[in-house]
C-alpha cells in the first residue's frame, strides 16, 4: 500500500508513469507498506507461466528474501527508480523517506534492492548515474543503503504515520527495539534473496526510469 498523499502521473512515453507526492511528506515516514492484499507469486509459480506474463510480472513487481515477487495491488508499482532515491525499503519490510519529499516531487527508489535477476538500463537524469541496476549492487552497496535508512529509522515515531497501522505485529515489534536500543538494527540486508531464481526466458529487460 502506497503512502495515501500520493497521486499517479504519466511523465512521458519513454519513461511511463510514476508516483508523486501530493502534500510534504517528511523523512522518516513510511510510504509503502506490504500489506494482504499484495498478490505473492512463488518461484515455481513464476516458473509455470509462459514468457509474455513473465515479463509482465517482472515489469510490476519485486523479489522478497524468500524468492516471492510481490505485486502492490494499488499504483506503488509504478514509483520508479533513482540514483538518488527520495524513498528506500528496509530491513524491515516497508519503505520509508530518507529525506524530506516536497509536494508535486516525485516519489523514487532504489531497485537494487530488489533481488532483481538481470540488469536493469537506467534512463537518470544525474550525471553520477550507475547506468545500470544489477543483481551485484546488493552486495556492494547495502552498507551504503543502511547509512541512509538508519537515521530516517530513527525519527520515525517523531511524524504522521497514515501507514503505521498496515504494520504487522512482529515489524512494529522489531522497530521499537530498534527505537529503545539502536543496536537492535535490522539492515536491509535482511531483505536479500539467497536462493536460486527461477529461470527466466529473457535474458535482458530495459527498464526506463526517471
Amino acid at each position: 500500500m502506497i503512502h495515501p498523499h500520493t497521486r499517479l502521473h504519466h511523465i512521458n512515453d519513454l519513461i511511463g508513469y510514476g508516483v508523486f507526492a501530493t502534500e510534504f511528506i517528511p523523512k522518516g515516514t513510511i510510504t509503502y507498506v506490504k500489506d494482504a492484499l499484495e498478490p505473492e507469486i512463488s518461484p515455481e509459480e513464476y516458473a509455470q507461466h509462459p514468457p509474455d506474463m513473465q515479463e509482465v510480472i517482472e515489469k510490476y513487481s519485486y523479489t522478497d528474501e524468500r524468492g516471492f515477487r510481490i505485486i502492490s495491488w494499488d499504483f506503488g508499482k509504478y514509483v520508479n527508480h533513482c540514483c538518488h532515491c527520495n524513498t528506500m525499503s528496509t530491513g524491515y519490510g516497508f519503505e520509508i523517506a530518507i529525506r524530506d519529499i516536497m509536494p508535486g516531487e516525485e516519489i523514487t527508489d532504489e531497485y537494487g534492492i530488489f533481488n532483481i535477476e538481470f540488469p536493469l538500463q537506467l534512463e537518470c537524469k544525474y550525471a553520477d548515474c550507475r547506468g545500470m541496476v544489477c543483481k551485484q549492487d546488493f552486495d556492494n552497496l547495502y552498507r551504503q543503503w543502511d547509512e541512509q535508512l538508519r537515521p530516517a529509522i530513527a525519527i520515525l515515531n517523531t511524524v504522521q504515520q497514515p501507514l503505521f497501522n498496515f504494520l504487522n505485529k512482529k515489524t512494529v515489534r522489531d522497530v521499537k527495539a530498534f527505537l529503545k536500543d539502536p543496536s537492535k538494527y535490522k539492515s536491509v540486508y535482511a531483505l536479500k534473496y539467497h536462493g536460486v531464481s527461477s529461470n527466466s526466458n529473457h535474458a535482458f529487460e530495459p527498464a526506463l526510469f526517471s
